[in-house]
């Protein structure tokens, strides 16, 4: 069909190539024109009704977020009258980043908020902000390395290693991950003539978005690496009393070998980030200019969804990744693992909180914040 006639059957002419591309599909799977045409039609009366069918899902999915940005676009940003309750821990931060804190506040969809005492300025929420929504997940307030987080081993090698055995434990690193910005396995020219690192997180449905699927074999080639910035692998000791080594079944009080890791969902994660934040401001046109990278998708809507979803796949990415280093580095050096802690602080989790003296379920987004319910172990990473 011309892009005249799928204009006219009411696809905007910018989404008219894929129109043309899906037709040719359903076309070369045996429908002829007129059901080709009827099919459409069905499709642009209600998008969110053929998120599924086997020829247009992809046409579908696009018109419904063009629906909703035209929709969104005429509708008038409505403040807050008040706003959203949060408490600030420590003193003498970054005015900048209290005032993100102050502005997360502002958001129409923010129930409450928290900043950390080692707050410092970010997109959107702060680096070490802490933002509960109702019903709404904002991307910007997770972060752009989703799932960034820590993990510590603690090996039986003695910590005299640390001195004596220095240059094996070098050694190790560099064989069993790479850093740098793109960095993977497998590159020609390795001088280890290392492969690609296998998970289970894998052989998980990376079709639950377009930016999953597109970025799967970037994610493979990047499993088991640690990327740039302030990201690490690092040897060092682990220090615990006799009540805390009893508490983490660990033999005797004192000094251990540990291994600590940080570093997040690598490539794909920040692909995940860019797409859905962009969307998410995209169907928020009108939200003031200090406002705008704290612009949320609505957990009731298909692009909502299919972030929390994406989110969640990158969590697991990011553990795996941890999972690879610690797992071949401790190969490497023959040792057994005799304690391991990890966290996220990159993130959003649906939690339930007490919210103006009523439960209720939210959803916490937690910016290089660490977790500390009752009873949780967590990891918090020195600059």
């Amino acid at each position: 069909m011309k892009a005249r006639s799928l204009e006219n059957l009411g696809i905007p002419h910018t989404l008219t190539k894929l129109a043309k591309w899906q037709s040719s599909d359903a076309r070369a799977a045996g429908l002829d024109q007129h059901q080709v045409r009827e099919q459409l039609l069905a499709v642009v009366a209600d998008p969110a009704a053929h998120l599924d069918h086997p020829h247009f899902a992809q046409l579908a999915a696009a018109l419904a977020k063009h629906q909703a940005i035209t929709i969104n676009a005429s509708q008038p940003y409505v403040p807050r009258e008040t706003p959203a309750p949060w408490r600030q821990w420590g003193g003498n931060l970054e005015e900048q980043a209290v005032q993100q804190m102050r502005c997360a506040a502002e958001v129409p969809v923010a129930v409450a908020g928290a900043l950390m005492p080692d707050a410092h300025v970010g997109y959107g929420l702060p680096i070490g902000g802490v933002l509960a929504t109702e019903n709404a997940v904002v991307p910007y307030a997770v972060g752009v390395d989703i799932a960034c987080r820590m993990k510590m081993t603690v090996l039986d090698l003695p910590v005299k290693w640390l001195e004596s055995n220095r240059d094996q434990l070098i050694n190790a690193i560099e064989r069993e991950t790479r850093f740098g910005i793109g960095s993977e396995f497998g590159k020609r020219g390795d001088p280890h003539k290392s492969k690609p690192r296998d998970h289970d997180v894998l052989d998980e449905d990376w079709n639950i978005s377009p930016i999953t699927r597109q970025n799967k074999d970037k994610a493979r080639n990047q499993l088991g690496t640690s990327g740039s910035g302030n990201h690490f692998v690092e040897f060092g000791t682990f220090n615990v009393t006799q009540e805390q080594a009893r508490e983490l079944n660990l033999p005797h009080e004192g000094e251990y070998l540990a291994l600590l890791s940080h570093s997040g969902s690598r490539g794909s994660g920040a692909q995940v980030c860019d797409y859905y934040s962009k969307l998410a401001m995209q169907l928020h046109p009108n939200l003031p200019r200090e406002l705008r990278h704290l612009a949320w998708l609505g957990l009731d809507t298909h692009a909502g969804q299919e972030y929390w979803a994406a989110m969640n796949l990158m969590g697991r990415y990011a553990a795996a990744n941890h999972a690879c280093i610690h797992h071949h580095l401790a190969k490497n050096l023959g040792a057994r693992v005799m304690l391991d802690i990890e966290n996220h602080h990159n993130f959003a989790w649906e939690e339930e909180h007490e919210i103006n003296g009523e439960m209720k379920k939210v959803i916490v987004h937690r910016k290089g914040a660490t977790p500390a319910g009752q009873g949780v172990l967590g990891i918090i990473p020195g600059s």
